[in-house]
């Protein structure tokens, strides 16, 4: 009996042991987390014309700071301030009266030296008949002859001060040296200025030339390097080439639709900074870019094969760009990389991640597709704004 009751309670034993394994195992698969869809493609590899991005300002071809040449009271004010003049417009205008008055007396004097050497020209004249009857003494034609070259220099002397009169009271107009945008007056009607090369003149106002328009940056020595081993290389125009296309965008602006080009690169590097300035020349026709304005400036930079992906594929990482990718077991990673510029709607990457990478292109709203997550992948492909 005992080793009957000891059998059955064996076998029902054996007979539970199945049911227990597949409980557990149905609760395993119950947490077990789901795999998620997401879209994976390939970077999209691709020969683009690489530029360069550095930050700069604008600054005027010309630069003035109109001071008068005579001293005198102003007389009238010619412009508005702030307003676009052209080359010789006048500005200010002095009294006149002083200076018209010089010049008057100056034409006197200039009369008056002709009379003199009229008169002793004349007396020469007279004397040389009378010098070889030896009716007058050699020393007598001497001195009218000296005489004659003393009223010839007073003439010339009277003569210069007249041309100097007549251009102090041509400077009493002061007009714009060329053509630009005024600032305001700094003197009014009334006022009385310095003017010449002795005591600091007075300053009236400055005028900054518009079109065209200078665009100054400064250039890392890594990136001088690079530029100066690509040139020798021949994959770059020369960076002292005026034909070295430059394209600049403004703070306001997303798209670099401003067009120059190169026309200035500085000797020497700065001991300090370690920076080489460039400059670059544009058109300024609407006067819309005015000096001081800073903005953002792409330097051509030659053909170079590179890595595009969708910009949305890209996350931050604290200090760090990282790039959800799918691997062989289908597991979510983050690939860490280096981004470069926007081209073609698509973002470069520089560095971090190879042709054959598994990129997640779609799907990487959701909060549970981080790394270490099972997912399951879609092939999909990526195009440029060209395709």
């Amino acid at each position: 009996m005992i080793s009957l009751f000891t059998s059955v309670r064996a076998c029902a034993a054996a007979a539970a042991l199945p049911l227990i394994s597949l409980g557990a195992a149905g609760a395993l698969a119950q947490q077990a987390p789901p795999k998620l869809p997401v879209t994976v493609a390939a970077p999209l590899a691709k020969r683009i014309t690489q530029w360069d991005e550095y930050s700069g300002r604008f600054e005027a071809v010309a630069s003035v700071e109109v001071r008068a040449r005579v001293s005198g009271f102003i007389d009238q004010v010619n412009f508005k301030d702030g307003e676009i003049v052209k080359a010789g417009d006048l500005l200010f205008t002095l009294d006149k009266r002083p200076f018209e008055i010089a010049v008057e007396s100056a034409k006197a004097d200039v009369a008056k030296a002709d009379a003199q050497v009229e008169q002793t020209g004349a007396d020469v004249e007279r004397a040389e008949p009378l010098i070889k009857n030896k009716t007058i003494t050699t020393q007598t034609y001497d001195l009218r002859r000296a005489n004659l070259a003393v009223a010839q220099a007073t003439k010339q002397s009277a003569e210069a001060a007249l041309k100097n009169a007549e251009l102090n009271l041509e400077w009493t107009e002061i007009r714009a040296p060329f053509a630009g945008r005024v600032s305001d007056k700094k003197v009014n009607v009334g006022s009385l200025i310095s003017g010449g090369t002795g005591a600091q003149p007075t300053l009236l106002t400055t005028i900054v030339s518009i079109d065209p328009i200078h665009f100054v940056f400064d250039v890392s020595e890594s990136d001088y390097l690079r530029y100066s081993r690509m040139k020798a290389s021949g994959d770059r125009p020369s960076s002292r080439d005026t034909a070295n296309p430059v394209r600049i965008r403004l703070a306001d602006e997303t798209d670099f639709t401003h067009e120059g080009k190169m026309n200035f690169v500085d000797n020497q590097l700065s001991v300090r900074a370690g920076t080489l300035r460039g400059r670059a020349v544009l058109e300024n026709k609407q006067g819309l870019l005015t000096p001081g304005v800073f903005g953002r400036l792409q330097l051509f930079g030659g053909e170079t094969d590179a890595l595009l992906i969708p910009d949305s594929a890209v996350v931050s990482d604290q200090a760090r760009k990282i790039v959800f990718a799918v691997d062989d077991t289908d597991t979510v990673v983050a690939k860490p990389v280096t981004l470069g510029p926007i081209v073609d709607g698509l973002r470069v990457v520089s560095g971090g991640l190879e042709k054959t990478t598994r990129v997640i292109i779609d799907g990487i709203a959701n909060p549970a597709v981080r790394p270490g997550a099972k997912v399951v992948p879609a092939a999909g492909e990526i195009k440029d704004a060209k395709s």
